[in-house]
């Protein structure tokens, strides 16, 4: 039998001495019943949206692995892990208070939106910190486009965001897409002891230095998922978010032939999965079209299968038996509009060059020889490890000098050169850009994104209108590896 045909529940997720995914859930923690685990969002226009929020982090004990499993200590918005669902329609005010009762500072992040530099929710560079034990700021912008995007923290991320602070925005389009149900499903990577609480080995030098903290139960929605129940013939519109700090899913839905219609947010050509895979980095979103074409009793499982020989069961597409379906739509698959980007003029763009270096089997430079010749205690949060064109930052403070300085109102052409053995998804705040080429060959979707997926020695050209001013993060979205130095400053002047 080989990897890909092995039962995926039985599997190793990955990671040496690490428990397969949800290895709590089927041999320390009992049997679980069925937990359907994807709520669908109210449709557009179906209510009058809130015109304010207000987020509060804070410490919560929550039922994270099941009603009959001890509950699990986690930092949370409003209680709740994920966050709330946030809805704005596009081109309308979002405001947000939020109060930090955490027991250190934090910041709210607004991940892949176009929004003003003092927004953006980036520590000691676009604002002060919220100081714990009460804290409060207020954000307020206009929501320009549509789409899937979220937030979280972006101070001490690889702690705040694997202890549970994060959460979806939605940006309802002006017209609801002709479809059955609107789904989300936030995807999360946890490190579980058996005693049913999130490990504290923040500080491995290991994760750092390699894939990041890779877990050992995966949930949806804030829940270990079994099953997600459809009725045949219906279509869904479903959301997919990435917010674990390092795991990448490849996901295949068995007996099912899905479209993706937007990435990290944007709206795309309508087309299959590459491979057949929906391929999410940490911070990816993608929305896809999923026709119910089952019938009444099937059951097909959602495999992650990024390792190939370690894939595993995320979950299982159940078709209620009790419901003789429905006939499939007809027509044409739905598009979304486009949003309003500025097109890149790639023929007269400067021209940039970024390159990535460190890790294990690497390039390393002096700080992680010094590192490797013995310096306990250096894990997440230590520079050295990784480096963007030679600078290893401070993740701290985040102030650091620019290391591009880019003309306003221009277009510009960075080429990502990945010298490492690892993954990266390379994300940029503030702006949305296009994937022009990987490996020097031109990228025929050119897909318009803010996240960067660059697989080990490859490398991609993303090409962009610099028309949002400010100092914007520009960093890899695997939290360990940002925390130990894979982090720059883009100055848009």
């Amino acid at each position: 039998m080989t990897a890909r045909q092995r039962p995926a529940k039985t599997a190793l997720a990955s990671g040496a001495g690490r428990p397969p995914v949800n290895l709590l859930r089927r041999r320390a923690l009992g049997t679980l019943g069925a937990i359907v685990v994807a709520p669908i969002l109210p449709p557009a226009g179906a209510q009058p949206l809130p015109d304010r929020y207000t987020l509060r982090a804070a410490s919560a004990r929550l039922s994270l692995l099941g009603p009959a499993n001890p509950q699990t200590d986690l930092w949370a918005y409003n209680d709740r892990v994920p966050g709330p669902v946030l809805r704005v329609k596009q081109g309308e005010r979002l405001r947000v208070d939020v109060v930090n009762d955490l027991p250190e500072s934090t910041t709210v992040h607004w991940h892949g939106l176009r929004l003003p530099n003092a927004m953006d929710g980036v520590p000691n560079l676009t604002q002060a910190p919220i100081a714990a034990g009460g804290g409060r700021f207020t954000y307020e912008f206009v929501c320009p486009d549509a789409g899937t995007f979220w937030y979280h923290p972006h101070l001490r991320g690889n702690v705040q965001v694997e202890m549970g602070l994060a959460g979806a925005l939605i940006v309802e389009e002006p017209e609801r897409l002709a479809v059955d149900r609107d789904v989300l499903w936030v995807l999360d990577d946890w490190r579980m002891l058996r005693d049913g609480q999130v490990s504290q080995d923040f500080d491995s030098l290991r994760d750092a230095a390699h894939d990041g903290r890779i877990g050992n139960t995966v949930t949806i929605n804030g829940a270990l998922p079994d099953q997600f129940t459809l009725e045949s013939g219906e279509r869904i519109r479903l959301r997919l978010l990435n917010v674990a700090n390092a795991r990448v899913f490849a996901l295949r839905f068995e007996g099912h032939a899905p479209t993706v219609i937007a990435l990290d947010g944007m709206p795309c050509e309508p087309h299959a999965p590459e491979g057949g895979r929906v391929m999410l980095g940490p911070g990816m979103r993608a929305d896809l079209i999923l026709d119910a074409t089952g019938k009444p009793g099937e059951r097909h499982r959602v495999v992650d299968d990024f390792f190939a020989r370690q894939a595993y069961e995320v979950i299982t597409l159940a078709y209620d038996p009790r419901k003789r379906g429905r006939a499939l739509r007809g027509g044409p698959l739905p598009r979304l509009a486009p949003n309003r980007v500025p097109e890149p003029d790639v023929a007269a763009a400067e021209r940039h060059r970024i390159v990535f270096d460190g890790g294990m089997m690497g390039m390393m430079g002096g700080g992680v020889r010094g590192m490797m010749g013995g310096m306990p205690g250096m894990g997440a949060g230590a520079t050295g490890i990784w480096a963007i064109n030679g600078q290893s930052a401070s993740e701290p403070d985040h102030a650091h000098a620019p290391l591009l300085t880019l003309a306003r109102d221009r277009t510009h052409v960075l080429e990502l050169v990945n010298n490492t053995a690892w993954w990266h998804p390379i994300h940029l705040h503030g702006h949305s850009f296009r994937i022009v080429t990987r490996n020097g060959a031109r990228d025929a979707r050119r897909p318009l994104v803010d996240t960067a997926l660059l697989p080990p020695r490859e490398s991609a050209e993303i090409a962009f209108f610099a028309d949002n001013p400010g100092d914007w993060m520009f960093h890899c979205h695997v939290l360990e590896h940002q925390a130990s130095g894979m982090m720059a400053t883009i100055r848009v002047g």
